[in-house]
């Protein structure tokens, strides 16, 4: 139960005078991303603006520069309305100051409006944008005019938000300053040596800093209040994760004992050798299970770097130690594939391995399940499926989750407790700059992959303009002729999957009527039985081309393909381009990648693309992505900003979130339960920045 004190933080907009049924919808989609979740007051509060529009010029009229803001006091002289006949010219209303004259200029006016707001003879005071036109002064639909009494309480400084359709900024300030109005400092949460030394406001002084800026120096991410509020949500984020390690921690582990025999059979039967990154991994993975407390280890690997394997070993001494493992992949398309990979190196060594799917068939999950739950199945390989209440382990000693991002703390919980003392590995093949593993795995030990396996050909990526696109077809039917296989990935439009469906079926109906059947399709539209079919076509069968959207970034592998073709790269982060380059070069040939971009090209989009041509090295290219677009893409597929935080920048704030690590398990360590002085409000805080999952735990310990 959330304590009264914050309800008033959590009360809709719409208790808000002036926020109707139609506004609260619009805040809602900008504040929750959805119409359907109401917008509560916390949202807007932690909505913060991203510029400031500066009205303080206040010049006469002959010395006002053009092309600013300015705040002019005039006297308006004349109206002049256009003629009946022509709409579409402007209403214009001449006025002037002591020393020049000036015309305001609306078009599409309301006159009668217009009339009461700027009668003839009436002192107003008027802000905007001046231009000259032939020497005259003009400012074309002011943003304010108001009279003396108005005046007093205009914003000289005023914020600007982002918006949404059906917003204004007016709009939106105005309800901003009325969150504001009535809410009443609550108890800081913060130790009051760490305010003095930092010299940061309290809480709510902080917000109304940000909301009512001096200048634009209030906003920038190093001000005080900015500062306060980040590391307010860094202390949220990480108090979150710790309780969580703390709770999985608490729940005692097993300290696993095996010979490693087992791991030996798996390492004789690869036809490679692992690379040392691979053999450190294992070791750390080793060294957790054999003590008596339950791991939460992260291997962080680049493309093709031998996740898989690593897991493999893992699950190998599990095994070999007498329980079971499962291992979970986001898709249905990648459990099977994973299931695929391993399957011939479990059979030749005795380990009993299966898939489970939504996907399968009544028949087939029912036998899976009764030998999952007799023991006579040692490494489940599946997709959420695996959560479900019907999944019912002999003995769950290791889980596995694939590509972290798309799985929450409360998932990872719910896994790992299919099983008495689970313990639980996770790996993502999006490298991760230090701030942002803190950010998301501050519970986790982290491993790296940093080699490729030998054997793999480095990949060569060039730049090429869409106006050579007749030319990049000439040369591709020259490699099919040879065998190559090629993927051909369609442009991400805009946040459409509709549009990014249609782009990939043009293309594919284009490049069908070169090629014929050596086209296949995949989309995210399609049923898993149309995706794996097309798969099936494009690695086994006679297509040598597949047209994609942006599904096949994540673990698809087709060894023999050694052609990537990346249309409109411009429109693409860096981590996702290099996602998708890192599905060739998979096997013993050289392998190519082409970015196709459309100019001119900004600065950004050029950055970004050099980037791709001079290195592979996915942890050069991670801390590059976040310099240059912020930290969404990095994680999941939000354009920008770190998903989950409304304040916090991981490049300027990166300091508070060590900070904040280091605070969080020392206040889980004095106070794990939150019972202590501090506890109230630290459980305020978790509620605040939307962490309270967290205090459900609490609950639950």
């Amino acid at each position: 139960m959330r304590p009264n004190r914050l309800n008033v933080y959590f009360s809709s907009l719409t208790s808000l005078k002036g926020v109707g049924p139609k506004l609260g919808q619009a805040f809602a989609r900008l504040l929750r991303g959805d119409v359907l979740l109401e917008a509560r007051r916390i949202d807007l509060l932690l909505h913060l603006p991203v510029a400031v529009i500066d009205r303080s010029l206040q010049p006469s009229l002959v010395d006002a520069p053009e092309g600013v803001i300015v705040t002019v006091r005039l006297t308006i002289d004349k109206h002049l309305p256009p003629p009946r006949n022509k709409k579409q010219l402007p209403y214009r209303i001449l006025a002037h100051d002591e020393t020049d004259e000036l015309t305001l200029t609306y078009f599409h006016a309301k006159g009668g409006y217009l009339e009461r707001q700027l009668p003839v003879g009436s002192v107003r005071y008027v802000s905007g944008r001046l231009e000259r036109y032939h020497g005259t002064a003009q400012i074309t639909h002011p943003d304010y005019m108001v009279d003396e009494d108005d005046f007093a309480s205009l914003p000289l400084i005023e914020p600007v938000y982002p918006l949404t359709a059906g917003l204004s900024g007016k709009v939106l300030l105005k309800t901003v300053h009325a969150c504001l109005d009535d809410l009443v400092e609550l108890p800081d949460w913060q130790q009051q040596s760490l305010l003095d030394r930092e010299s940061w406001p309290p809480f709510l002084e902080a917000l109304r800093r940000i909301h009512a800026p001096l200048g634009l120096s209030d906003l920038d991410p190093h001000s005080v209040a900015r500062r306060r509020l980040a590391y307010d949500e860094c202390l949220a984020s990480q108090l979150a994760l710790a309780l969580v390690r703390s709770k999985v921690k608490k729940t005692k582990g097993i300290a696993r004992r095996w010979k490693g025999d087992l791991k030996q059979k798996l390492i004789n039967a690869l036809p490679f050798t692992l690379t040392k990154s691979q053999q450190q991994s294992i070791a750390d993975i080793e060294a957790d299970l054999a003590l008596p407390e339950r791991m939460l280890r992260l291997v962080q690997g680049d493309v093709g770097s031998g996740k898989t394997m690593v897991a493999l070993m893992a699950a190998a001494d599990v095994i070999e130690a007498g329980s079971q493992a499962a291992m979970m992949a986001p898709t249905d398309l990648l459990a099977r594939q994973h299931f695929a990979s391993v399957k011939p190196l479990c059979d030749q060594v005795g380990i009993r391995v299966a898939v489970l799917t939504g996907k399968d068939g009544a028949a087939t999950k029912r036998d899976t399940l009764k030998a999952l739950e007799l023991g006579d199945i040692d490494f489940l390989i599946g997709t959420h499926a695996l959560f479900q209440q019907s999944v019912a382990f002999a003995d769950l000693g290791l889980a596995i989750v694939d590509e972290q991002h798309r799985f929450g703390v409360h998932q990872r919980l719910m896994l790992s407790e299919k099983g008495a003392a689970t313990d639980l590995l996770v790996m993502t093949a999006t490298p991760i700059p230090r701030t942002l593993v803190l950010t998301h795995y501050g519970d986790m030990d982290v491993s790296l992959l940093t080699e490729k396996p030998a054997g793999r050909k480095p990949i060569e990526t060039r730049t090429m303009s869409l106006d050579r696109l007749d030319e990049l077809v000439s040369r591709l039917d020259a490699a099919l002729a040879n065998g190559a296989k090629c993927y051909w990935v369609c442009p991400l439009v805009e946040e459409s999957e509709v549009l990014e469906v249609t782009a990939a079926e043009d293309r594919f109906e284009s490049l069908k009527q070169r090629f014929g059947h050596r086209v296949a399709l995949v989309h995210g539209r399609m049923g898993a039985d149309e995706k794996r079919q097309a798969m099936e076509h494009f690695k086994d069968g006679e297509a040598q081309i597949l047209v994609a959207t942006t599904v096949i970034e994540v673990g698809v592998d087709v060894p023999a393909a050694t052609i990537m073709v990346i249309e409109h790269a411009e429109r693409f982060g860096l981590a996702q381009l290099h996602q998708l380059r890192g599905r060739v070069g998979r096997g013993d040939k050289p392998s190519s990648c082409i970015l196709l971009f459309q100019g001119p090209l900004g600065a950004i989009a050029r950055e970004r693309l050099a980037m791709m041509r001079e290195t592979e090295d996915g942890f050069l290219i991670a801390e590059a992505d976040l310099k240059l677009r912020g930290e969404g893409d990095l994680l999941g597929t939000k354009q920008s900003g770190m998903p989950g935080f409304r304040v916090t920048d991981a490049e300027a704030h990166s300091d508070l979130m060590e900070m904040a690590r280091k605070e969080a398990r020392l206040i889980v360590e004095m106070d794990p339960d939150l019972q202590g002085s501090r506890g109230a409000s630290l459980r305020d805080l978790l509620y605040l920045f939307g962490r309270d999952e967290a205090i459900r735990l609490l609950k639950a310990g």
